[in-house]
């Protein structure tokens, strides 16, 4: 098959084919119809990612290495490393939670980071025209597991909940942070640097050039029935292809019935993990002999009393209020999509509140990172300890199917035929830059 270049691209979100300007410089390629950004460019992207990747691996070395914080109270005291706080879980028998801390901030991180700067040697290298050792197959094997596993990278979001742990004990005892703490914050901001640096558009260009798109145009649909879009690389496929022509992902054609119902179990199995997850305590604190289970809202509750307003709000707005609020609104979108979108700006006011969805569900992990960090710190035998209760798991489960939820829910179902919606939109105007 003749490869030609890629300058189609269909929008994830509402399906509309667009053709992509040539770039000048930094930018990004907006989709006319929805906004979500189509293509984002990074002049220097592979020296970046080298930089940004090789500083990311070696201030996670430090955080790893070094005391990460220390914890004293009546001249008892105790100090944690970041991979004690990673282990905590397993001491305490709860091997499901302990191998989601240990993928989600150290394993799949670094994995990433390495994978990505690999990757773009190998692309540099293509790029100037010098051979290429490693195989096509386990290069686009490669490829597919690091952009699918971006998602899951909760670096960020467990660097606020040590800084909500810390809060919550400063109350009980004095705490001193340790260099490998400093390095972990550096580590985390660097991680984000790090994925805003990479230019996925130039990776692939270099990796495995675009196929042609046969008889697809701008201002095609997902409704056109010419094309099925890969969600991976971006290529554009012809209909009767299972598999993208490009990185060989498995394709997903549109298929909104099927993708409701699977959306409609994540969903219910959320509702069914929230309760206990509110009901069970969510950690257990002994001291000098007694015993006392608190639940999320108690530990809401006892920060306000403390007068930690603003991490009491966090708490209850990242544990409470958004699982809540996303359930809910992924339960409103479900319906939608059988009662029906009457144009376009309904159409886009609910993709708003779906990319929402996308936006916060991650940070209700901050609870279970809390208590790993609390069980891990807080160990004064005889005087006081914290470990954590059967509220955390299915805490985490309830993330985990929201998520789920959220990632299979096809938000193209909002957007019916142009030429059947009431809609401004020109289907022959190209790509916005911005």
């Amino acid at each position: 098959m003749q490869k030609t270049p890629h300058l189609l691209i269909a929008c994830h979100e509402c399906g509309l084919v667009s053709a992509i300007p040539p770039f000048n410089g930094s930018g990004k390629a907006s989709c006319p119809r929805c906004g979500h950004t189509l293509i984002r460019k990074v002049i220097n992207s592979a020296a970046k990612v080298h930089a940004y990747g090789i500083t990311c691996l070696i201030m996670l070395l430090l955080s790893c290495v070094f005391p990460f914080m220390s914890f004293s109270a009546k001249g008892v005291s105790n100090s944690i490393s970041l991979m004690d706080a990673v282990r905590v879980f397993h001491h305490f028998d709860n091997n499901a939670l302990a191998a989601v801390l240990l993928t989600t901030i150290i394993v799949l991180p670094a994995l990433y980071i390495i994978l990505v700067m690999y990757l773009f040697h190998v692309a540099n290298k293509s790029a100037k025209g010098q051979a290429v050792i490693s195989p096509p197959s386990l290069l686009k094997q490669l490829s597919r597991m690091v952009f699918r596993v971006e998602i899951w990278l909760l670096v960020d979001i467990f660097l606020v909940g040590v800084i909500v742990s810390l809060v919550k004990i400063a109350a009980l005892a004095d705490v001193e942070l340790g260099s490998a703490f400093w390095s972990y914050c550096a580590y985390s901001a660097l991680v984000v640097v790090f994925s805003r640096s990479i230019d996925k558009e130039w990776l692939w260009d270099n990796l495995f050039p675009s196929y042609s798109t046969g008889e697809v145009k701008p201002g095609d649909t997902h409704l056109s029935g010419n094309h099925v879009a890969c969600r991976v690389c971006h290529q554009i496929n012809e209909p009767h292809h299972k598999h993208c022509q490009r990185c060989e992902s498995r394709l997903r054609p549109y298929n909104p019935a099927k993708n409701t119902a699977w959306a409609w179990s994540f969903l219910i199995s959320a509702v069914i993990f929230y309760i206990p997850a509110n009901l069970y305590p969510m950690m257990y604190t002994v001291s000098l002999g007694s015993t006392e289970r608190s639940t999320i809202m108690d530990g809401v509750i006892l920060l306000w009393n403390l007068g930690s307003y603003p991490i009491a709000a966090i708490i209850f707005i990242a544990s409470v209020f958004v699982p809540m609020t996303k359930m809910l609104i992924i339960g409103w979108l479900l319906q939608a999509t059988k009662e029906g979108i009457t144009d376009d700006r309904d159409a886009l006011k609910k993709l708003k509140y779906y990319r929402f969805t996308e936006l916060v569900g991650r940070w209700s992990m901050i609870d279970v990172f809390v208590v790993a960090i609390l069980s891990a710190l807080v160990n004064l035998k005889g005087l006081m300890s914290i470990s954590p209760g059967p509220a955390a798991l299915y805490f985490a489960l309830v993330v985990f199917f929201t998520m789920s939820s959220a990632l299979i829910f096809d938000s193209r179902v909002f957007w019916g035929p142009l030429s059947l919606r009431e809609t401004s939109f020109n289907p022959e105007v190209s790509g916005e830059l911005t």
